[in-house]
């Protein structure tokens, strides 16, 4: 048989030893326990901050609820001022946008739903869907009348004679909006522009709006210029800092910091052409900017 004494002295442990090896059994038998037999996933502690966060989730994702709610309300309009994209948008095929555009160059109007209908052949099922968003004049509503009739008839001689050139710094985006081609966007983004500049200077400043066709453009010039306003945001050329420059919406910064190296090396500047000097300078706007500028 063989001797196993030489194993006798690695199981000679102490008490104290013997104590230790028995909590360490005791423990790893708990964990095996905790591991097999405990659901962990509904073990999750709550927090206070946690609560107040779900609180406020809940509060933000209804106040997004709303956002889209307003920003898909439908507006009204007059189909005799649809523009080509709402026209799509709405469905219309491009012959049918054709058909409309050919009758209003005629300086003719539709005045109800179902003579937009025999103007552009569009489906009984697309007016049905299109129609509720019509607004035309009150006045077309009672067009039975032969006093309304007389007062209201488009026709080319009335229409120049109510023809007046407004300040184009006075219009509002409703008088924008008489503008064929011209919508809510367009309004909006032809008054932020006046607000940055303070006052437009010149009709060709419409060039720089984004998402003007050159027919609108010379609709505007038709029926709106630019006159004097004591509104414009000039800029101290000679005393505005770099950030000042930058933010002048012919200048970029690249451009602004030449012109405050080139002030600084070389004096101030005494007119447009002392800035015209510097490189990359916009010259083919220069009489627009000099007066936007004091020197």
């Amino acid at each position: 048989m063989m001797n196993l004494r030489f194993l006798k002295p690695y199981f000679d442990y102490t008490n104290q030893q013997k104590t230790g090896l028995l909590f360490l059994f005791v423990i790893i038998c708990a964990l095996q326990f905790a591991y097999f037999y405990v659901d962990f996933d509904n073990l999750q502690e709550k927090f206070p901050e946690q609560e107040k966060w779900l609180g406020l989730q809940s509060e933000i994702d209804s106040l997004k609820s709303e956002k889209y709610k307003t920003e898909n309300k439908v507006y009204l309009f007059n189909p005799n001022f649809i523009s080509d994209y709402k026209a799509y948008k709405l469905g219309m095929s491009v012959a049918e946008i054709d058909r409309l555009l050919a009758f209003r160059k005629q300086n003719k109007f539709v005045n109800s739903a179902e003579e937009f209908q025999q103007v552009t052949k569009i489906s009984d099922s697309l007016l049905r869907v299109i129609s509720p968003l019509f607004k035309f004049p009150e006045w077309t509503q009672h067009k039975n009348s032969e006093k309304n009739k007389e007062t209201y008839t488009y026709n080319n001689s009335v229409k120049k004679e109510k023809i007046v050139v407004m300040n184009l710094n006075e219009a509002g985006q409703d008088d924008l909006m008489k503008i064929y081609g011209i919508g809510e966007a367009l309004s909006k983004r032809i008054l932020k522009q006046k607000e940055i500049f303070g006052s437009f200077v010149s009709m060709e400043q419409l060039n720089d709006v984004w998402g003007l066709s050159p027919e609108v453009i010379t609709e505007l010039n038709a029926r709106f210029k630019i006159t004097t306003s004591d509104n414009i945001k000039k800029i101290e050329i000679n005393e505005a800092s770099l950030k000042e420059i930058s933010q002048f919406p012919y200048f970029n910064y690249g451009l602004a910091k030449q012109i405050v190296t080139y002030r600084s090396m070389n004096g101030n500047f005494n007119n447009i052409e002392d800035l015209a000097k510097i490189k990359g300078f916009p010259v083919e706007k220069a009489k627009i900017i000099s007066l936007y500028l004091k020197f």
